[in-house]
Formats: C-alpha cells, sequence, structure tokens
C-alpha cells in the first residue's frame, strides 16, 4: 500500500513537471525531420521513377538539403546565439555597475535556460551584496567619525592632565626628600609615586593612540633592537621569580624600521607576558627570519593563555583581561607593526601559555641584496 501511494507520488511529481529539452535536441529535430523526408523522396526516385520524374526528385532533394542547412543556420541563431549575445550584453552592464541586468531566457527548460537563471541568481546575489557591503560602509564610516571626535576629545584632555600630573610628580619628589628615611609616610609618598608614573603610562598610551606619529625608519639591527626592550623588561620583573631566555638571529641582515617604536611594540609584549606569569615561569624571546623577506620575533610565555572567547577582541582599544589595564597596549602595538607593513600574530595554548609573534617585513635588506 506504502509502495503504491510512493510510486503515484512519483508519477504526480514527474507528470508535472515541464518537458526538458536541451537546445541540442531542439535543433536536431527540425534538422532530422528534413532529412527524412529528403532520404524518403530519394529513395523513391531511386526505385520507382525515371526520366524526367526522377531528375525533379532528386532537384526536389538537392533543395531539401539547402533547406536543412537553412533550417540549422536559423536554429543556431534563434536558440543559442542570440541567447549568447544577450547574456554577453547583460555581462557587459553588470561589470560596468549595473546590478539590475537580467536575461529574458531563463524561463527556458534546456542547457541555456539554467545558464540564464544561475546569471540570474547570481546577480541578484551581487544586488544584495552590494547593499550590504553600503550598509556597512555607512556603519563604518559613522563609527570612524565618532571615533574620531572622541581622539580629539581624548588628546585634549591628555594634555590637560599631564600638566597637572607633572606638577604633582615634581611636588611628591620635593616631599619625598623632606621626608625622614624612617618616617612610614615614606611608603605611602612611594605608592603615590607608582600611581602618578602610571597615570602618566595612560596618558601618553591615550595619547599616542589619539594622534599616532609615523615611524622613522632608519637602518638597524633589530636583534639589538630586542636586546634593549629585554633589558628594560628584565629591570620590570626582578621581584619575580621569572627566567628570561633569548635566542638572536646572528645571520639576519639590518633593515629599515624605527627601532624606538619597534622597542615599545617588544616592551608592552614583554610586560604583558610578565605580568601574566603568577610565580614561577619563563619568558622566552626569539628572533629569527621566516621565508624570503620577513623578520619575526616571538615572545613566549608560562603563564595560563588566552580565554578562546578574548583572543578575537585583544587587540581593540580599552578592551583588557587584566584588572588594571587599559586596553591600549596591544592596540597601539599592532598599529605601530602596521604602520610598518608588518603583522602581529598571537597563538594561546590555555594552561600553557601565550605567544606573539612580530612580523616585518626586510625591504631595505632585500633591496641592498639585489644592488650587490
Amino acid at each position: 500500500m506504502a509502495t503504491a501511494t510512493l510510486t503515484s507520488v512519483g508519477k504526480n511529481a514527474s507528470s508535472q513537471r515541464p518537458l526538458r529539452l536541451t537546445w541540442q535536441l531542439k535543433i536536431m529535430l527540425p534538422v532530422a525531420a528534413a532529412l527524412f523526408n529528403g532520404l524518403l523522396l530519394f529513395v523513391i526516385a531511386t526505385l520507382s521513377l525515371a526520366g524526367p520524374e526522377r531528375h525533379t526528385v532528386l532537384l526536389m532533394a538537392a533543395v531539401g538539403a539547402i533547406i536543412v542547412c537553412a533550417v540549422m543556420v536559423v536554429s543556431l541563431a534563434l536558440i543559442v546565439r542570440r541567447p549568447m549575445l544577450e547574456l554577453e550584453h547583460s555581462i557587459e552592464r553588470v561589470s560596468e555597475g549595473d546590478l539590475q541586468a537580467t536575461v529574458s531566457f531563463a524561463d527556458r527548460h534546456d542547457d541555456i535556460g539554467d545558464l540564464g537563471r544561475n546569471f540570474n541568481t547570481m546577480v541578484a546575489q551581487l544586488r544584495e551584496s552590494r547593499q550590504e557591503i553600503e550598509r556597512l560602509h555607512a556603519t563604518q564610516m559613522s563609527r570612524a567619525e565618532h571615533l574620531a571626535t572622541l581622539g580629539e576629545l581624548a588628546a585634549g584632555l591628555a594634555h590637560e592632565i599631564r600638566n597637572p600630573l607633572a606638577g604633582i610628580a615634581g611636588v611628591m619628589d620635593i616631599v619625598a626628600r623632606d621626608v625622614p628615611a624612617t618616617s612610614p609616610a615614606r611608603d605611602v609618598l612611594k605608592d603615590v609615586q607608582d600611581e602618578v608614573l602610571r597615570i602618566n603610562r595612560i596618558v601618553t598610551d591615550l595619547l599616542e593612540t589619539a594622534r599616532p606619529k609615523a615611524p622613522q625608519m632608519q637602518l638597524a639591527d633589530l636583534n639589538a633592537t630586542v636586546e634593549h626592550a629585554l633589558m628594560f623588561a628584565k629591570e620590570q620583573a626582578k621581584s619575580k621569580p621569572i627566567h628570561f631566555d633569548f635566542t638572536k638571529c646572528p645571520d639576519l641582515p639590518a633593515f629599515e624600521h624605527d627601532p624606538a617604536q619597534i622597542h615599545q611594540v617588544l616592551l608592552n609584549l614583554m610586560l604583558n607576558a610578565i605580568q601574566a606569569i603568577d610565580g614561577p615561569g619563563a619568558v622566552s624571546v626569539t628572533v629569527e627570519q621566516r621565508g624570503t623577506g620577513i623578520a619575526a620575533v616571538e615572545v613566549r610565555d608560562t603563564g595560563p593563555g588566552i580565554m578562546p572567547e578574548a583572543l578575537g577582541n585583544i587587540f581593540r582599544p580599552f578592551f583588557t583581561t587584566k584588572g588594571h589595564g587599559t586596553g591600549l597596549g596591544l592596540s597601539l602595538a599592532k598599529r605601530i607593526v602596521e604602520d610598518h607593513g608588518g603583522n602581529i600574530e598571537v597563538a594561546s595554548f590555555p594552561g600553557q601559555g601565550c605567544s606573539f609573534s612580530v612580523l616585518l617585513p626586510m625591504r631595505a635588506a632585500q633591496n641592498a641584496a639585489e644592488a650587490r
């Protein structure tokens, strides 16, 4: 019973489908009919007719052959050539940006009809994609204007903060000199000075984010730049049981970069690595050459790593996984590296540590090698 029902459903579905003929078959049907009639006339003339009647039939067969050729040419023109010309014209319109272009032969039930339907579907998808891109572009432009306004406000505010902050730091230095070495107030003064320095660092990061400086390129040794940043990082980690491992790349040639900015980037990454380690741990810094013309500096720690849900946001301004952080360090580092034409890659191993790789192009080194 169920089989009979399924069979009847299948028959009904197949009966509702339109008859589908390929364009080759559409052309060959009238040609085959004309050839069959011509062959039939020729056989009749050969078997039963003679004299003038036979010549008349042969002439008719020749005319039939000409008609067959004409039918083939006309069929090709109507069934194939005309749709192809329309498709070519529509493609040209799309290439010029007109996404309202469609073809009229999409309702045909053959291969060319499939081509027309696919083309119309593709254009419709392109139209929807362009509308979505325009909407996103408008949103991003609005956000960019908003961020530009906030940047100007932040820069002005940072300047206003720095001036009294410098005065406070100077007063604290004077007060610290007058307080006896045995006074418990010295510890409080030390905390205040540390907080003043922290505020100054935050304001500096805010200024550099709001008003970025172009890198001052010069031919320099990346190994020396990394070693200089590592020396400062070790000073910050003196009170922690952290082991540092530094691997140079002895064959790395000097190439153009801004040593001060790259020093800032690497020091930020190293300090983040130090802060990520709670208790004994290790920070390894490796300089190497990857592929042709790419210098890489990897900073790896043995901290807890970064959770996957936070990994995609770490370079966003003001996003931080630390309670006392500003969320500007990595954002500023990424911008500096991108201004150098490079990139920062990050890999996290939850429970085992995190790795940041700064990739810089060695354009000057390549040019020097080519010149030699």
